[in-house]
């Protein structure tokens, strides 16, 4: 039996982390004041999920709801499901979008929704054990459909610690003021990205590099995969 999370756990801290920063978050977000997006990482995910052709939309980990906002003005209909009661009340107060609160296990475990033609993790997979929300994912595709992940590119991500797989600390330097709680975060290489979700039930298609425009570095690590039980992919 697995034992209840605590604040001391990683994801117990993540949790308290993600609602004590929800408003610089949202703010810092809309603003535009995190580099990395503005180089490239929010256009990246926006155009994968356009060029998969789909049109309903599971947004996992939405946030304050930007990625949602930005695909139902392209003309999506889109979910958005986060475990943060705070950036769930930001995304409704921003609207564009049907937003919920609810984590990865309750989702896998819900009956009451209909399947989608992409699930997105849009730098929302920070946990060390991946099954709830991939098996949450899985669950919600419909046949034939894509699930798309864009998370930390491991190369550029891994900073002074070894490349390996192990918990990171996130304190939002750089993003302007208001963090208060940093955030513990689990690195993984392209090796176990690999694994991860090969062994949840996908198969990866394509990985893209997004890479920043002057400098050329890898800005994020973006996956589409299709589930195994499909047969080939489109």
């Amino acid at each position: 039996m697995n034992r209840p999370k605590t604040a001391e756990d990683p994801a117990g801290r993540q949790q308290r982390s993600w609602e004590a920063n929800a408003s610089a978050w949202s703010g810092a977000v809309r603003e535009r004041r995190i580099p990395s997006r503005r180089a490239g990482t929010d256009r990246a995910v926006v155009d994968a999920v356009l060029q998969s052709g789909a049109r309903r939309v599971l947004d996992l980990g939405c946030g304050e709801g930007w990625l949602a906002r930005s695909l139902a003005l392209a003309g999506c209909t889109v979910v958005g499901i986060d475990a943060s009661a705070p950036l769930i009340d930001a995304a409704n107060a921003a609207g564009g979008a049907t937003f919920a609160v609810m984590t990865y296990a309750e989702l896998a475990a819900t009956l009451a929704m209909d399947a989608f033609d992409a699930v997105v993790f849009n730098f929302a997979l920070l946990d060390e054990d991946l099954q709830a929300p991939l098996r949450a994912a899985h669950a919600r595709l419909r046949p034939h459909g894509t699930l798309i992940v864009q998370t930390v590119h491991p190369w550029s991500a891994r900073g002074d610690g070894p490349y390996a797989d192990g918990w990171r600390l996130e304190t939002f330097a750089g993003f302007g003021d208001g963090f208060v709680e940093p955030m513990p975060w689990y690195f993984r290489t392209l090796d176990s990205w690999a694994t991860v979700v090969d062994g949840a039930g996908f198969r990866i298609d394509r990985w893209n590099e997004p890479v920043h425009p002057a400098t050329r570095e890898p800005l994020s690590l973006l996956i589409r995969a299709s589930r195994v039980d499909d047969g080939p992919s489109r």
